[in-house]
């Protein structure tokens, strides 16, 4: 009747009022789908929805695929409806039946999902409401989850701001904590999206920051710290008893290197209902995710910047507990792709970032982070990737720098903080280095290009002796046998001959640490570093001696190698060792024995008191080859006959002299080189004694034969030849600025006024001691000549008169030394106080000029390469 009535009478439509055609049911047929939406809804606000007549819409919908656009514009009408009336009830059937449609119509997504994203703007923008925003939320992490491919990428990311504020919701109430937590939970499925179909969002950071703010310390953070309290009290008090100034070095304490728990991996299917409801938890499991997106260095580099740009602006680098070594701790944990040195290094890299590249302390908590990321790392495995390393040699560089030009205290301390937390870092990373080649390249890198510069020089070779101490660490925890590098003993050797007084020193320092590596940790020093030498580490000055507990050891082992433990032909042995070590100890304590000297080791102390004589380990010695040995004998005889040495440089240069003959004594060579080692002595002798030498200075020569005297006589005992009559020659005393310890190496004595060295009144007093003694020596030359041919000719297989006249031969460098900078050669006397005046104060410039006043314009011939070279 109906379709007759509009086909056939339109009329009646307008006309008869009560023709039963006119009624709904009777014009248009119900659609099944309207029917079925209408009985979703109860028919009272108070009565539970009807799960199975959702069902069975959403079956229906995925059946006629052609009804659904109509279904989900019905839905979000009704949804914008019950938003208006604040009908929560009806409001969640709807999200129910959006739910339901993503979980049965995967494939016609595209046919609801404009709807459903419309829907969930309009739930996260009702602010008056915190259920209908956690609604909002569940529904779009639903829909994410729901993803098959990367086609709503964009209109997902437009809610990143939306979700991230409402993750910034401040107040402690349950439905706040929930809102969080929702929030925080669809974040985490962003990230999840982003991983899995290889997008970032532009708004990461965004998600970062949010995620932060959320991310709460531990329990047991606040018991370590109250753990940790007495200790650093205990460090402020030695501080403050010793004078020093560094009181924000208490900030590095050992601490700060405990190794934080591995925490529990949060799956998000198995989370209980108070854990769903906890923001914390939601926040570790966005880390945990970022950790899973950042598995290359690209990904992880927008992952951890805007977290370090979090830290830095919120002060989270302060201490061991703060949010940032929590965070990069749990990073480096959960990465299971064998990557966690990727964070150490953007630990390290955020150093040159403009946030922190002028701000020492900050850099310094941020190294304190990176120091206890490196022993988390290394207790599970080797550190392969060490490219970090030289960054952070190049900031220790800068820090010795900007400590030689700073002019207030506070500016020092901090600089001091920053070089002690990057040596604390650097041990860290020496424990887990397991090949030290490219460490070694870039240490020969950094001394090719050592400027000539004073001060960027010395902070340069400041930088590599704490890299060198490192490399030997990490050479005596492998144990692996290792030759010198070719590479850097070149550059070593023209380290040993820079301008810079300073520089020439820490080059043998270098050379030092890595020839004969220290087995034992060095004691932990809280002080700043006050000593005018930069480049002196303040970790290796108070355990220098451990280093040559080693050498001692050698030497009651070469003892050892013909009678046992019986006393030998030169009268050493263990007991006597033990004895001479008590005897000297009682002489410092008397005043008769200075040996302060930094650079300076014990040999007498070779063996521990506590350890008997059955309990000696062989140290470990790097390995010189021939070549190397004879280049650095040229290499000593160039240097000890400088004009604008000091003190120190002889020091230096008798230490480095005593290193290579111990590591030349534990191989078979050839007999010409151990004669090399007697010759070069006995031709510095000569030299100090030439009193018409125009180079040197009569203060010099007297040093140089303190140096010739202390060489010939260690000498001498390392190949088991007696040196009384050495002894007898010249007294220990007779230097005012250098003395021979009762181990036979020469230091620089703590109370000598190095200002008043070169004086002309100390040249007086030299050429009236060097004249005195030149008749003493030529008195009894003869018979010391006799004394070590005679046992040289047992050692070796030369003879008698070949010994004698290659020993009375003058000391020349060898053919194949090549390494002396041509710039010594040119410099007259003047240019090389230029050069060395930067390592002096103003007084003792004043005083050194007075070195130089017999000095010709130009350098004797005997400085020179020979003439096969020239």
């Amino acid at each position: 009747m109906g379709i007759i009535s509009r086909k056939i009478f339109p009329a009646c439509e307008s006309m008869c009022v009560c023709c039963p055609a006119l009624r709904s049911r009777s014009r248009q047929p119900v659609k099944r789908y309207k029917k079925l939406l209408s009985e979703i809804f109860p028919k009272s606000p108070g009565a539970p929805p009807n799960e199975r007549k959702i069902t069975k819409l959403c079956e229906y919908a995925a059946r006629n695929p052609f009804r659904i656009p109509k279904i989900a514009k019905y839905l979000e009408e009704r949804c914008y409806k019950e938003l208006r009336y604040k009908h929560v009830k009806f409001i969640n059937i709807v999200i129910e039946a959006y739910n339901k449609l993503l979980c049965m119509c995967k494939e016609q997504m595209a046919y609801f999902a404009v709807n459903l994203l419309n829907v969930v703007s309009e739930l996260l923008d009702n602010s008056k409401q915190e259920a209908t925003q956690i609604l909002g939320c569940q529904t779009l992490t639903k829909f994410i989850y729901s993803q098959a491919d990367g086609t709503y990428t964009h209109n997902i990311e437009k809610f990143v701001h939306k979700v991230c504020k409402l993750a910034h919701e401040d107040g402690e109430e349950h439905l706040r904590s929930c809102l969080r937590a929702s929030s925080l939970q669809c974040l985490s499925a962003m990230v999840w999206f982003m991983a899995q179909y290889s997008y970032i969002f532009s708004a990461l950071d965004e998600i970062v920051h949010a995620t932060l703010d959320n991310y709460e310390l531990d329990t047991h953070a606040e018991d370590d710290d109250e753990r940790g309290e007495p200790h650093r009290n205990w460090v402020d008090e030695v501080v403050r008893c010793e004078g020093r100034g560094a009181t924000v070095a208490c900030d590095a304490s050992p601490s700060n290197m405990i190794i934080r728990p591995q925490p529990e991996k949060k799956d998000p299917s198995l989370l209980t209902r108070e854990e769903i409801e906890t923001p914390k938890v939601w926040a570790q499991i966005c880390i945990q995710r970022m950790v899973e997106l950042a598995k290359e260095s690209t990904t992880l580099r927008l992952v951890v910047d805007p977290m370090f740009v979090y830290f830095d602006s919120r002060q989270h680098w302060v201490s061991q507990q703060g949010l940032a070594m929590v965070v990069l701790s749990d990073m480096s944990y959960w990465e299971a792709s064998g990557n966690q040195q990727h964070v150490l290094a953007a630990v390290v890299r955020h150093l040159d970032h403009k946030n922190v590249a002028h701000d020492p302390q900050l850099k310094s908590y941020i190294i304190q982070v990176a120091a206890a990321l490196a022993r988390q790392i290394r207790s599970r495995r080797m550190l392969a990737e060490i490219g970090f390393v030289s960054d952070l040699c190049r900031h220790l560089r800068k820090s010795f720098q900007a400590t030689l030009e700073s002019v207030g205290e506070q500016d020092t301390n901090l600089n001091i903080l920053l070089q002690n937390s990057i040596e604390d870092c650097l041990l860290e990373i020496a424990k887990g280095i397991d090949d030290v080649r490219s460490l070694f390249n870039m240490m020969a890198i950094s001394l090719e290009k050592l400027p000539s510069s004073g001060s960027v020089a010395r902070a340069t070779v400041g930088s590599l002796m704490v890299l060198a101490h490192m490399i030997s660490l990490a050479l005596v925890t492998s144990r692996s046998q290792q030759v010198f590098p070719e590479a850097l003993h070149v550059q070593l050797m023209k380290a040993m001959l820079h301008p810079n007084l300073e520089v020439r020193v820490g080059a043998h320092q270098i050379f030092s640490a890595l020839l004969i590596p220290s087995s034992s940790r060095p004691q932990r020093e809280v002080a700043s570093l006050c000593s005018g030498n930069v480049y002196e580490p303040r970790r290796w000055r108070s355990n220098n001696a451990s280093a040559f507990a080693s050498i001692s050891v050698l030497l009651e082992k070469l003892r050892r190698e013909k009678d046992g433990i019986k006393k030998e032909k030169n009268g050493f042995n263990i007991h006597d060792d033990l004895k001479g070590k008590a005897n000297m100890e009682d002489g410092r304590n008397q005043g008769h024995v200075h040996k302060s000297s930094p650079n300076i080791y014990n040999i007498t102390s070779i063996i521990d008191r506590a350890a008997g004589p059955n309990m000696i380990e062989e140290p470990y010695i790097m390995k010189l080859t021939e070549d190397q040995i004879m280049q650095l004998l040229s290499a000593f005889w160039i240097q000890a006959t400088l004009p604008d040495n000091l003190p120190s440089n002889i020091e230096a240069i008798s230490h480095s002299f005593v290193l290579t003959l111990i590591s030349l004594r534990l191989k078979n060579v050839n007999d010409n080189l151990v004669v090399r080692f007697f010759q070069l002595p006995l031709s510095l002798k000569n030299t100090s004694l030439d009193l018409s030498n125009g180079m040197l200075t009569p203060v010099l020569q007297r040093s140089i034969l303190i140096l010739s005297m202390s060489m010939l006589m260690f000498a001498a005992k390392i190949y088991q030849i007696p040196n009384d009559l050495i002894k007898s020659i010249v007294p220990f005393d007779a230097d005012p600025y250098l003395g021979i310890s009762e181990d036979i190496q020469v230091f620089v004595r703590p109370e000598a006024d190095l200002r008043g060295y070169g004086s002309v009144t100390e040249s007086q007093h030299a050429s009236s001691l060097l004249f005195e003694l030149r008749d003493k020596i030529y008195k009894y030359e003869n018979a010391m000549m006799d004394v070590l041919v005679q046992n040289l000719s047992a050692i070796t297989e030369l003879g008698m008169d070949d010994l004698r006249k290659q020993l009375l031969e003058p000391f020349t460098p060898d053919d194949a030394f090549t390494f002396v900078p041509q710039s010594i050669f040119d410099l007259d006397h003047h240019q090389m106080i230029t050069h060395s005046k930067e390592s002096l104060s103003f007084d003792e410039m004043q005083e050194v000029k007075h070195l130089f006043f017999t000095i010709p314009a130009s350098i004797p011939k005997c400085l020179h390469p020979l003439p096969s070279l020239m």
